[in-house]
């Protein structure tokens, strides 16, 4: 029997720290790699994704040594692996780690990962790195992983990609083309979604040392030939993992404070302050903390979550319990992540007799503020859906059971016992 998790009628009050981005932290390590020197990464993110990026990093040529909150890492030189690189359930660390294999100085490549990773789209991503110079492609000739890079370096030059699907696609060919031969301009086709994360990508990148110049979201041109140099990077606290304990508030009309996070530094998922005001919680903005007070009634309306998708399952959750009606949209993307969100939420959210409607790029629902609950919730194998799912059903009649409690490893290993220390009534089902 596969673990469970009963979750019982709750109310979700106090206060817990955030835990690291897992964006910031995928991208501190790869710019660590490509800078010359000893960059020191402060706070990092340890979970099952963050961790594959630093193996990544390691066969790559990198020596990193973990010590007491910070994690050391020397780069700048290559090597070829000795090994695959097994990016798990990461697709961040399939698509930045696919260009920056380019750097090599010799053989090949291979990347692959768990049955999620090998059917996310990849060609848009191949087909720009062949024009920048890089043999690359898909074992299975069908754009998905395994993926097969030869080594040798990047040349550079122009390439073009479209920005709807992914922006890990333009990050991954921004980090690549900082050590290429002649440098690259990457020209995007079409609106980008997740534009935040591109604006995370540059600054990272920035703080190495690295120049990318834009024209705003259609255009970036890199200089080739970078080094960078050895950074010392915090983490910020992560907006997207804290979403759901703010949402957990909101839904079962608690208060909670999350500290440690901060708008200094471009997330996307900071938009959940913007979202939960809007869907009737009391947020209050302090130097380092965000306070959610859930007392009141949630409204519905429409939310554009272009450039936040991870936030798809946590809005699909509080307006469940909306009888207002609340249109999803903007997040046809989101069908590529590590479940088909847009199905998966239609089909649990319809075992709670919640109305659902799936839309080409979000979903319709009109909720109940009555939630009676008592059945079993699948995620899907998604993290996302999981911690969206177990906030849900604590804020039901009768409680619900929750599948596969370890996904959360993926990108919040704590949430359990955060969710816990806040009050969450909830039994560990299953060996």
């Amino acid at each position: 029997m596969s673990k469970m998790v009963l979750v019982r009628p709750s109310v979700l009050e106090g206060e817990v720290k955030a835990p690291p981005s897992k964006s910031y932290t995928h991208r501190a390590y790869a710019a660590a790699l490509l800078s010359d020197g000893i960059s020191r990464i402060v706070d990092p993110l340890k979970s099952r994704d963050t961790n594959a990026t630093k193996k990544a990093c390691i066969l790559l040529g990198a020596e990193v040594e973990e010590r007491e909150g910070f994690i050391v890492i020397r780069g700048g030189e290559f090597r070829t692996p000795d090994n695959i690189i097994d990016v798990e359930n990461s697709g961040t660390t399939l698509r930045l780690f696919t260009a920056i294999s380019a750097h090599i100085p010799k053989g090949y490549v291979i990347l692959t990962g768990d049955d999620s990773i090998r059917r996310r789209p990849m060609e848009p991503l191949l087909r720009a790195l062949r024009a920048l110079g890089v043999e690359c492609w898909s074992s299975k000739l069908d754009g998905t992983a395994p993926i097969i890079v030869r080594g040798g370096g990047v040349e550079g030059g122009e390439a073009r990609i479209i920005g709807w699907i992914s922006s890990q696609f333009i990050s991954a060919l921004i980090y690549a083309s900082t050590r290429s031969r002649e440098g690259a301009k990457i020209i995007l086709e079409g609106e980008p979604v997740s534009k935040p994360y591109i604006d995370a990508s540059i600054e990272v990148l920035r703080r190495f040392g690295f120049k990318v110049e834009r024209d705003g979201y259609n255009v970036f041109e890199i200089e080739g030939r970078q080094h960078g140099r050895p950074c010392e990077f915090r983490v910020p606290g992560d907006f997207g993992s804290a979403a759901f304990l703010m949402v957990g508030a909101c839904l079962t009309g608690g208060k909670v404070t999350v500290r440690g996070l901060s708008l200094n530094l471009p997330q996307a998922d900071a938009t959940i302050i913007t979202f939960l005001r809007s869907l009737g919680c009391h947020v209050e903005i302090f130097e380092d903390a965000v306070r959610v007070n859930g007392a009141g009634k949630i409204c519905g309306g429409e939310y554009d979550l272009k450039n936040s998708p991870d936030l798809l399952p946590v809005i699909a959750c509080i307006a469940a319990k909306c009888s207002d009606e609340t249109i999803i949209k903007g997040v046809g993307h989101a069908k590529f992540k590590e479940s088909d969100r847009i199905a998966a939420m239609t089909e649990e959210l319809t075992k709670l007799g919640v109305e659902v409607k799936p839309l080409p790029d979000g979903l319709k629902i009109r909720g109940k503020e009555r939630i009676d609950g008592g059945c079993i919730l699948d995620p899907h194998g998604d993290h996302r859906i999981f911690m969206a799912l177990t906030v849900l059903a604590a804020s039901t009649e009768k409680g619900c059971i929750v599948r596969d409690p370890e996904v959360a490893e993926i990108s919040y290993p704590q949430f359990l016992g955060h969710a816990r220390s806040l009050g969450l009534n909830i039994e560990v089902l299953g060996n």
